[in-house]
């Protein structure tokens, strides 16, 4: 921008009226800014500038002061190809206090961001609106995994219909006589030459008229505003052949000898066969929202609510937090919550891809969406509308849905001047064969020019990207994997290095006991009992995995002791019982023996020993480990299959973490690290390997995640390494990683095949469509054969984007439901 203006910024993190000297220095260093000047009470700059409104928001953003947003999704009327897209987005980028806008063709919708308080919906939609593509701002009732397509398919297919019905008795007129001599002497001898003219004139004046005006209500306004798109090239081409056919009905004197011949079928048919294109484009992108569908399907429309004591049936929206519910056998959970009174089986495969039923009783998590077994419950509302789980996911689906990847910008600045340039090729397709064609020259110049404006729409260029996302990431979706940002789907299939956390990732994260080996003429359920009892005491989580394994009547313990960093002492039934690591043992002068030993090799499988000692004397060795996930052994092979390096990064000690990664095949370990020593790890990898991604699920894993190129959180963990990751697996398995590597590789690899296509199908077919093949005994292509192709172009790439529904989990032999699929 070169013209001065003022910007309204709502600033935030600002503590105290210091924080206003560094928001105006941030904003003053900004290059084109004339001024800055921020109100401490109403946390309001007001910033004049010449530049784009981005660089005052990334200076706050560096600053510790980001500009408070909002977004917004608008529903775009009229977009048919990449350079529609390229207009819509032009238009809302200009309009005040947008930061960003992204316009997806297969959903025909846009996401805008934008400055709190600068502008809004409504007049953003405005301004999409003036610039010839009708906009409406997404309602929040509206559910977008809807079929939207339904009324619109219904319109087209009415309208294919009508326009087939019109233009079917001018083509077999007119080429039914090219085709068969004696249907044309038949014309001739019967309704004659001139009435037949005058007929096809009338059906195709009334085809043009009714079917075909959306060509030209959009195409010409569009071509007089200096933007025209692919609705440009059908009007020109189209009223090319009509106006042409017109003057050789009426004022055949006009035109040089030999050369009256009319072209109404061509005009007919190419409105037709984009009409039946644009038909079977409207149903193919009505398939690749239907992931959503499924999504949206999950939730029920009603549920049964506790309120005053009595039970009623009550619609979803109207429950709230607190609320009471009753969930009766084989119904679906309306809502998140917890389960007050009752006991059942709970599937949650549809939500976490686990087959096996979840047993629920009182105090436990229940999902919204999930379907409840053979018991019956009553929960306590604890999230609902859009805090839900369910909710979360759909919108976590949308949002990489609607993602424009990098290579969707090498796409954008093509197309922005594609179409005029298809306009040039054919004005000089027409003069060349005006000045070097063969006679008659007017009509075939007429035909090649036709032939380039219809052949050449970049329909085909603008849905290559955005139907493979939205087809590939709903499938994502189906097989437990959430792409909460849209380029980690490109990112990941270029990575060369993924490293794992270990704890809660590769294993269970819940350490059990796994051994104990009594000293001689012990009994087993006395000293395990006795140990239970001690460590029932402690909090530390190995604690927790020996009273796990003791009985459920444990005695009464008297003169417990914590000793830091060695393990406790405790009186249990007048014993005394000391429990921890072998130096606390010699600490102690008790004498292991053979226990020590044992332990050792306990140490060296990867457990973690101690040992028991009862009135100073050695009891027992016990070995707490921490058990692998099922299926961690496969996604590792998995892994090294698809030539990934595999590191381990975890903050255990580096004897256990280095016998786990030798059982499992892992290439590289680092161990004993601090979270900001996990972000060096990963530093480290990167530069020796290359696009890391990195696999945690701790609050100590985020800054890893986030320093990471792609970071993927397991869905069992934290909220902040979730919010922190580029990609969520609904699981805690690990084989959920291989099949968003699988995703990631399949579709960026049909995303290239889209782009192939479409770029192949113009560079190739459009001087076929100038005729430079015909000089050298080639066809000079009809102009209704380029329609055809124009339309199977679009339908192709639209019919390879929907293969990615078919895509199979990259480990097969996991026992693993898809996460959408719908309850027996």
């Amino acid at each position: 921008m070169s013209a001065s203006h003022t910007t309204h910024l709502r600033i935030t993190g600002m503590g105290c009226a210091s924080c206003v000297g560094r928001v105006e220095a941030a904003l003053s260093a900004v290059p084109g800014v004339a001024e800055a000047q921020v109100n401490f009470a109403t946390a309001i700059a007001q910033v004049r500038h010449d530049g784009p409104v981005t660089d005052l928001t990334s200076a706050l953003e560096t600053a510790g002061y980001p500009a408070a947003q909002d977004h917004t999704v608008l529903k775009i009327e009229g977009l048919n190809c990449a350079s529609c897209v390229g207009r819509v987005e032009h238009a809302l980028q200009a309009a005040p206090g947008v930061i960003e806008a992204n316009v997806n063709l297969a959903s025909e919708s846009a996401r805008v961001a934008y400055l709190t308080g600068a502008t809004d919906p409504v007049t953003l939609a405005a301004a999409s609106s003036e610039a010839g593509y009708a906009a409406h701002p997404e309602t929040p009732d509206h559910q977008p995994g809807a079929n939207d397509k339904a009324d619109e398919i219904q319109a087209l297919t009415r309208t294919t219909l009508i326009a087939a019905a019109l233009a079917l008795p001018v083509f077999v007129l007119e080429m039914g006589g090219h085709l068969i001599p004696a249907f044309h002497h038949w014309v001739h001898a019967t309704i004659g030459t001139t009435a037949s003219q005058l007929l096809q004139f009338a059906l195709t004046t009334a085809l043009l008229l009714g079917p075909g005006r959306i060509f030209y209500a959009k195409g010409f306004p569009s071509l007089f505003r200096g933007t025209p798109d692919m609705n440009a090239l059908v009007a020109l081409g189209t009223s090319a052949a009509y106006v042409f056919s017109l003057i050789a009905t009426f004022a055949p004197a006009l035109l040089p000898a030999g050369t009256a011949n009319v072209y109404y079928e061509a005009a007919a048919v190419i409105v037709v066969l984009i009409l039946v294109g644009r038909l079977l484009e409207a149903r193919a992108k009505g398939r690749t929202g239907s992931a959503i569908r499924k999504l949206i399907g999950l939730q029920p429309r009603t549920a049964r609510v506790e309120r005053d004591g009595a039970t009623t049936e009550q619609p979803i929206e109207t429950i709230v937090t607190g609320d009471l519910l009753h969930i009766r056998p084989g119904e679906k959970i309306p809502v998140d919550g917890d389960v007050l009174d009752g006991q059942s089986y709970v599937d949650e495969s549809m939500i976490t891809g686990e087959p096996v039923p979840v047993d629920k009783s009182m105090g436990a998590e229940l999902v919204g969406g999930t379907v409840n077994g053979t018991g019956a419950l009553r929960m306590q509302a604890t999230r609902v509308g859009a805090d839900t789980v369910l909710s979360q996911v759909i919108r976590m689906v949308e949002q990489a849905q609607g993602a424009k990847l990098p290579i969707q910008g090498l796409v954008d600045r093509v197309t922005a001047r594609f179409v005029p340039a298809v306009i040039g090729v054919a004005v000089l397709t027409v003069a060349a064969w005006l000045l070097f064609g063969p006679a008659p020259a007017l009509p075939m110049a007429l035909v090649a020019g036709v032939s380039v404006l219809i052949i050449a729409c970049p329909c085909a260029m603008g849905l290559a990207t955005p139907t493979s996302i939205m087809v590939g990431t709903g499938r994502a979706a189906e097989l437990g994997v959430l792409f909460r940002k849209g380029d980690a789907l490109q990112q990941l299939q270029s990575a060369r290095v993924v490293a794992l956390d270990k704890t809660g990732t590769l294993t269970m994260g819940r350490p059990e006991l796994s051994d104990l080996i009594l000293a001689p003429g012990l009994d087993r359920d006395t000293v395990l009992r006795l140990a239970a009892a001690a460590e029932a005491r402690s909090e530390h989580p190995i604690a927790a995995a020996i009273t796990r394994a003791g009985p459920a009547d444990l005695p009464e313990v008297t003169g417990f002791e914590t000793l830091t960093g060695l393990g406790l002492r405790a009186t249990v039934e007048g014993c005394e019982v000391l429990i921890g690591a072998d130096r606390l043992m010699a600490r102690a002068d008790i004498d292991l023996g053979d226990l020590h030993t044992q332990g050792l090799e306990l140490a060296a499988q990867g457990c973690t020993p101690l040992y028991v000692a009862i009135d100073g004397q050695a009891a027992a060795a016990l070995a707490v480990t921490d058990p692998i996930k099922p299926g961690t052994r496969a996604a590792i092979d998995r892994f090294h299959q698809m030539g990934l390096t595999v590191a381990m990064i975890t903050g255990d000690n580096t004897r256990t973490a280095q016998t786990l990664a030798a059982r499992l095949g892992i290439d590289h370990v680092t161990a004993e690290l601090l979270p900001q020593g996990k972000v060096a790890a990963v530093e480290a990898l990167r530069a020796k390997h290359g696009t890391l991604t990195f696999v945690g699920d701790g609050i100590n894993d985020a800054p890893a995640l986030a320093a990471a190129d792609i970071g993927i959180a397991i869905g069992t963990g934290t909220d902040v390494a979730i919010e922190t990751a580029d990609v969520v697996l609904m699981s805690g398995d690990l084989r959920g990683v291989a099949n968003a590597f699988e995703v990631s590789r399949r579709t960026i690899r049909n995303i290239h095949q889209n782009l192939g296509w479409a770029f192949g199908y113009n560079i190739l077919l459009i001087p076929v469509a100038a005729g430079v093949l015909f000089p050298f005994g080639g066809p000079l292509l009809s102009p209704m054969l380029a329609a055809g192709a124009m339309a199977l172009s679009s339908v192709f790439v639209l019919t390879n984007a929907l293969r990615l529904r078919r895509v199979r989990a990259a480990l097969p032999e996991q026992a693993v439901a898809p996460a959408l699929a719908p309850a027996e």
